[in-house]
């Protein structure tokens, strides 16, 4: 399936900014079932200073704000062909060990609500089987609700309030996975929608290895592994290492974010 993409996110400041840095992620790369066939960024109001890969292989812009401004757009569009894998990646690649995605991390730290998860689906022998009685179970205890969690939200939280977003349903089966003993990481990318081309935020789901297959994808919010719709622009232990934007600014004053994105065949 070829797939375009255009995604634009646009930060407006009240007061010119003094000093802001800003590190995205995202521009895909080929591998995985997917073929970057274009892809460029435009950035207006900040000056690109480096990129690089950083220590899970995502590809990383940092940006310098320019002095003054009080309007930084950052534009990325493309095309990428993908195939479907059923959600298997394979094999494990990168600098950074398996065993790191073991590790708890403030947004996935487990508490009483996610051991009892893990607790409910223990005792199937099957790897695949578990992770995807978990992905069910997850589904039908954390209800997707917009707008009543943020980025800092923790997976505890989410499912002791029983709603949140895709990020939200990432981070849950990540604590669970890791709790089982599975490393397991959280994925940043895109998702062809049916019937929906304008879109307010990218998507999010999450990958655990088995020993039979490797990393296999589970997105919890549409109940099934990753297909020819979607494509992996960042992973890493969790929303914090694969976030599209994060930035640091000095100075007063507010800042208004407006994202529009398009994912279309």
């Amino acid at each position: 399936m070829r797939l375009r993409i255009s995604h634009k996110t646009t930060y407006s400041y009240d007061t010119p900014v003094h000093y802001a840095l800003q590190q995205l992620r995202l521009r895909p790369r080929t591998g995985h079932g997917q073929t970057v066939v274009e892809w460029s960024t435009e950035i207006s109001g900040a000056t690109r200073q480096l990129s690089f890969e950083d220590q899970f292989s995502n590809q990383t812009d940092l940006l310098l704000a320019d002095e003054g401004t009080t309007h930084i757009e950052v534009h990325c569009e493309g095309v990428v062909d993908t195939t479907d894998t059923a959600g298997v990646i394979g094999r494990h690649k990168g600098f950074a060990p398996l065993w790191l995605f073991l590790n708890e991390t403030t947004r996935t730290k487990p508490g009483p609500e996610l051991r009892r998860l893990a607790r409910e689906v223990s005792g199937e022998d099957d790897t695949l089987a578990r992770m995807h009685a978990l992905s069910t179970l997850i589904y039908d205890q954390v209800a997707y609700d917009t707008g009543t969690t943020d980025s800092d939200t923790t997976a505890e939280t989410a499912l002791t309030e029983g709603h949140g977003v895709c990020q939200d349903h990432a981070h849950v089966m990540i604590a669970a996975a890791r709790l089982l003993g599975h490393p397991a990481r959280y994925i940043s990318g895109y998702l062809l929608m049916d019937g929906i081309v304008e879109q307010d935020a990218s998507h999010a789901w999450c990958e655990v290895w088995t020993d039979t297959l490797g990393w296999v994808g589970f997105d919890v919010s549409n109940r099934i592994c990753p297909d020819e719709r979607y494509v992996r622009v960042a992973t890493g232990r969790d929303y914090g290492d694969a976030a599209p934007i994060l930035g640091i600014r000095q100075g007063a004053g507010s800042e208004d974010l407006h994202v529009t994105l398009q994912v279309q065949q």
